[in-house]
């Protein structure tokens, strides 16, 4: 099946990497795709960094074979503007999120000064603390408004570990708001559609290769991919059409030489 794929889009977190680290083959079966005629696309849940810093981060660490990368920072604002037009939002993530969503026209509304948002906004927040965990959860209750990158529960690093996700610290505004979060990122559409735009495929002629079944793999399904399950030690899942144990067994499918 993946022999008549003309493109592929990867997930970085837990697939392509963890933490700093290439997982094992994954900078050779990269290459070797391209180099095989192959497009090839990064799509990643990160609620900290643009498209330009995980291109960056990809070459640093050798990846010099990949040129598009997507992110839900690349949207936000956009999203946040349809939704609910020119907004005063309390951004709760990365400084890099928040720059995204003020470039985009919505004015930033301070912690102390939370009554005042009509959006709350919710990234993976390294300096997290209760008072922003308060202020956070009650303008979400006041407006109801609350959009997030993703609802990731967590963030894979180096050696099996992980850290809490966006999708942990989303939770919990989200059952002391009382209110459901709008999803920029993974598993919604439109980031997957951009990724086939930007490389020119239709949904038939691509597959996304990831090891989330809730983002990857029904993100990738319900606009038409193929999918493809990177589990080196975890069972394989019916939701996917192929589950790979390494990125040789992905390189070997995919018909690619050594």
């Amino acid at each position: 099946m993946l022999e008549s794929v003309r493109g592929f889009v990867f997930d970085l977190d837990g697939c392509v990497w963890n933490g700093n680290t290439l997982n094992p083959g994954a900078r050779e079966t990269l290459a070797r795709l391209v180099a095989a005629g192959r497009t090839i696309a990064f799509l990643t849940n990160n609620s900290r960094a643009t498209a330009d810093d995980i291109l960056e981060r990809l070459h640093g660490l050798g990846v010099e074979v990949a040129a598009h990368a997507f992110t839900p920072l690349e949207i936000i604002g956009a999203v946040i503007t349809q939704r609910f037009g020119p907004s005063r939002v309390l951004a709760i993530g990365a400084p890099e999120m928040a720059v995204v969503i003020a470039r985009a026209g919505h004015a930033l509304i301070d912690v102390k000064h939370y009554p005042r948002a009509t959006v709350v906004a919710v990234g993976n927040d390294f300096d997290l603390t209760y008072e922003r965990l308060t202020a956070a959860s009650r303008a979400a209750a006041k407006g109801g408004r609350l959009v997030t990158p993703n609802v990731d529960p967590r963030l894979p690093i180096e050696g099996g570990d992980f850290l809490p996700g966006c999708g942990a610290l989303v939770a919990a505004v989200a059952a002391a708001a009382g209110v459901t979060p709008v999803v920029v990122g993974k598993p919604e559409p439109p980031l997957f559609r951009m990724a086939l735009a930007r490389l020119g495929l239709t949904p038939g002629e691509a597959a996304m290769v990831g090891d989330s079944v809730p983002s990857d793999i029904r993100g990738a399904r319900a606009v038409g991919m193929r999918t493809v399950l990177y589990a080196p030690e975890g069972p394989a899942s019916s939701e996917a059409d192929i589950t790979i144990r390494s990125f040789a067994d992905l390189a070997h499918l995919a018909g690619v030489p050594s």
